[in-house]
């Protein structure tokens, strides 16, 4: 028998041929026992970026990376299951929050998360900046801690989807990340890898996330959608607005201190409102519950402490510090320098070059440019301005953490150029520019 040669799969989606499934799981797994180098893999992502994977391509590598490890069956919990994800955006603390809120109303909460791609962050970054906190469990270890605790976040091991994680780096390193079919076939195969009863998707649009247009998120929606109920499986897709930051904070343990905020009840805004909007949709697909009420529970566990509490219980059960909960910066690492950032032009915030942001943060530490690269979890933005704000000349509207001077001062003069702004009035965009429910096959 002739040895396999991974350069002929890559030359055919080079060349524009549509690949069989059989080719392309090969591939796949090749790429998660070694067998494909970095090199050949990150030929293949490119060319498959150019030329476009057609659905039977997508699904069939979305099934050969939840084949290159284990699948996690979760015990019965005594509730329903839901594991909810986001394409990806710019201070978007979501999950820290949704996590514990979902488990303080009654559900339980199983995701499989990812790290920093792109200007994006990673919610494991951010909660690797508490101090001990574990992301690395075995399957059996993540089903134990959803029956005790009610959520999990966890990373994809080496057992877990490794062919994604492999991937995952890559396409970070390789500029292939703004490819529809291969972050369908990413997010999906972390989903389909845990077997929960729903699956909410967060698909990001407009100048910070990797789909700018709605077209391309509604594209994108639909394709894992798609991927989903090929499966068999119950799945929701909102597609939310991404034209600024979501939360005011950019960086990992800045996001931690964010999502403990609103956890607490202390905070409000655009981040609160799309964690309620998610825990409110699984309430009403798993519990089937009215939307009023369910906004109402969705709210009432972050005004009574009790999502606050659950999100401790967390912590504590991934070996973190679970005094994060009451004084984050009491644990959390602070970066040295602090730069207020105060603008120097008025009028009404119009425009946010969302992306600028994440790479300025990246570029302080808190992101990669290179596979491997580390991360520094102390360093960021904090931007307390949102579209329609009004400024005067001179007003500070966020603060640049940095490890030294010079790098705080050109993170600070970046931010104000990202920022553009016009006369009053400028109507902020909406929140949620699209929803499908689970359930629901076609919209109306």
């Amino acid at each position: 028998m002739s040895r396999w040669d991974p350069r002929v799969a890559i030359a055919a989606k080079r060349d524009g041929r549509t690949l069989d499934a059989e080719e392309v799981e090969r591939f796949v797994a090749g790429v998660a026992v070694g067998e494909v180098s970095d090199a050949q893999a990150a030929a293949f992502l490119m060319a498959a970026l150019l030329r476009g994977l057609d659905d039977g391509e997508t699904l069939a590598m979305t099934r050969a990376m939840i084949a290159s490890g284990d699948t996690v069956t979760l015990p019965d919990v005594g509730a329903p299951t839901v594991d909810k994800h986001s394409t990806g955006g710019v201070a978007d603390g979501v999950t820290l929050l949704f996590a514990p809120m979902a488990a303080a109303v009654g559900l339980a909460v199983a995701k499989l998360s990812g790290r920093g791609l792109g200007h994006t962050g990673g919610t494991l970054d951010k909660l690797e900046s508490i101090p001990g906190l574990r992301t690395d469990l075995h399957p059996d270890e993540m089903a134990r801690q959803v029956a005790e605790v009610g959520c999990a976040v966890v990373a994809q091991s080496t057992r877990l989807v490794p062919a994604d994680g492999a991937l995952y780096a890559l396409r970070d390193a390789t500029a292939t990340v703004p490819s529809i079919p291969l972050i369908a076939a990413s997010v999906m195969s972390k989903k389909l890898a845990v077997r929960t009863d729903l699956i909410l998707l967060d698909v990001k649009c407009g100048s910070g996330a990797f789909m700018r247009s709605e077209r391309d998120a509604r594209a994108l929606a639909s394709t894992c959608r798609g991927l989903a109920e090929g499966d068999g499986r119950r799945c929701g897709v909102a597609v939310t607005d991404m034209s600024q930051p979501l939360g005011v904070a950019i960086g990992n343990a800045l996001d931690v201190a964010e999502a403990v905020d609103v956890l607490a009840g202390r905070t409000r805004g655009r981040l609160r409102d799309l964690a309620v909007f998610f825990v409110a949709d699984a309430i009403v697909s798993l519990l089937a519950e009215p939307l009023d009420l369910a906004r109402g529970r969705a709210e009432a566990v972050l005004d009574d402490g009790s999502a606050l509490e659950r999100f401790r219980e967390m912590v504590a059960a991934q070996g973190g510090d679970p005094r994060v909960a009451d004084d984050p910066w009491s644990v959390l690492p602070a970066a040295p320098v602090r730069r207020p950032v105060a603008v120097d032009a008025e009028g009404a915030l119009a425009e946010v070059a969302t992306a600028t942001l994440g790479t300025i943060a990246t570029s302080l530490g808190a992101g990669r440019l290179r596979k491997g690269d580390p991360i520094d979890p102390a360093v960021g933005i904090v931007l307390e301005i949102g579209i329609g704000d009004v400024v005067e000349r001179g007003d500070v509207i966020g603060t640049v953490h940095a490890r030294d001077e010079a790098a705080a001062t050109a993170a600070a003069d970046a931010v104000r150029r990202a920022l553009t702004f016009a006369q009053p009035p400028v109507t902020a965009p909406p929140l949620v520019l699209d929803h499908l429910p689970a359930g629901s096959l076609t919209r109306g």
